[in-house]
């Protein structure tokens, strides 16, 4: 038999309403950071307006709940600002996300939203955190969380597999139970005596609304069939960035296709639909300051790469806008096409594609990478001893690209 421990939670002695912001240091841009600090070390410079603008834009625009998902960039920085634009929900995976977001936002709510999940980390999520829901997409998941899980006043969302619609990543080759399996999945939660929900993500940086639309067909199906009350809804997230060469359609398309195909689901109104974005809030948040150490022709070798903040260049392909930065001095006229190289030993380690420079680049001279916010900081790694960890706040417009018609 699992037994629980005597667990004590850190929020049991209360805590004030509001957040302290973390401290950094403050610019007016990128320039003004490097004149400053002339940084030999890379430096992102978060842009927390423009978390609060796209913040507001889902609040407002989404019919539903709105839920952050903290994978995509946990920093407290982004965390606080989103929790004060408006998102008091945010998607966890981990005990170690759920910790961060409860002791730094008590009034926030945390969501346990990994289908596969330890029994410590069940106990400690609930006992320890106060969280209430859940999401499974395995019969024999729903035993740990009913075995490892005393209380019963918990939700727990079947994870629906759905198709794809052109994603970057397609999560249903990993996630989620087939429409026949989620139906019994869905009245095998009820006849537990727990809240029931579905949910669903049609895969990573999608950019076809029509994929909400499919994947919201097959939910109505599979609620049709397992005739119990629906308590949740969860859309996913997927929601995109606009890359220079990943042009996509407005976010009020998807919210409006979802809106569309919402009132015709076989919900109550007391259902809770839900979302849970990453890329589309903090992509176009954040840039990295990297700085030249070394040009040979037409390469040049910077101090960060893809096994720190630049892995999803490397493993999406994704285009990032660049500008070269030289503090009181003129650049050479015409532009080359350069091949860049991170800092470490590793020959893979280099961005997929060409960036466009000033000819005369060189050693010294830093690099202003846009659209960073996005599974950077979070998915860095130290290896070769390099790391990137130092953060600034900026209040220029994001950097973003010029997008190809």
């Amino acid at each position: 038999m699992y037994k629980t421990p005597d667990l004590h939670s850190p929020l049991d002695s209360g805590a004030t309403a509001r957040v302290r912001e973390p401290s950094m240091r403050r610019f007016a841009d990128a320039d003004e950071m490097i004149s400053a600090l002339e940084p030999s070390y890379p430096i992102y410079c978060l842009r927390p307006h423009v978390l609060a603008d796209n913040a507001r834009r889902f609040v407002d625009g989404f019919p539903g709940r709105v839920m952050y998902a903290v994978k995509c960039n946990p920093h407290p920085a982004v965390l606080h600002h989103l929790f004060e634009a408006g998102i008091e929900h945010f998607d966890t995976a981990s005990l170690p996300e759920i910790a961060q977001v409860r002791e730094a936002h008590p009034r926030a709510e945390a969501y346990f939203m990994h289908p596969v999940k330890s029994r410590a980390a069940l106990l400690s999520a609930a006992k320890v955190y106060d969280v209430r829901h859940y999401v499974i997409d395995h019969a024999d998941e729903l035993t740990k969380i009913l075995e490892a899980v005393e209380r019963r006043d918990i939700a727990v969302l079947v994870r629906l597999s759905t198709p794809g619609g052109n994603a970057l990543f397609e999560l249903s080759d990993k996630f989620g139970a087939a429409p026949a399996e989620a139906v019994e999945l869905l009245r095998a939660v009820h006849e537990a005596g727990l809240e029931t929900g579905l949910a669903f993500h049609v895969g990573s940086q999608c950019g076809e609304p029509a994929a909400w639309s499919t994947a919201l067909d097959i939910a109505a199906q599979v609620i049709g069939a397992a005739g119990v009350p629906i308590g949740y809804l969860d859309v996913g997230g997927g929601f995109p960035a606009a890359y220079s060469n990943h042009d996509v359609p407005p976010l009020e398309d998807f919210f409006a296709i979802i809106r569309e195909r919402l009132a015709t689901m076989p919900i109550g109104p007391d259902c809770i639909v839900m979302c849970e974005p990453g890329r589309a809030l903090v992509a176009d948040a954040m840039s990295l300051v990297v700085q030249i150490q070394l040009r040979k022709g037409d390469a040049l070798y910077i101090n960060d790469g893809i096994f720190h903040s630049m892995s999803e260049p490397a493993a999406a392909g994704v285009q990032l806008p660049a500008r070269l930065i030289r503090p009181g001095g003129g650049v050479a006229p015409g532009m080359v096409e350069f091949t860049i190289f991170g800092p470490t030993c590793d020959s893979t380690d280099l961005l997929p594609h060409k960036v466009a420079l000033p000819a005369d680049a060189g050693e010294g001279d830093w690099i202003e990478f846009g659209q960073i916010g996005a599974y950077s900081n979070s998915m860095a790694t130290r290896f070769n001893g390099f790391s990137s960890d130092t953060f600034v706040t900026v209040n220029s417009p994001p950097f973003r690209p010029v997008l190809r018609n």
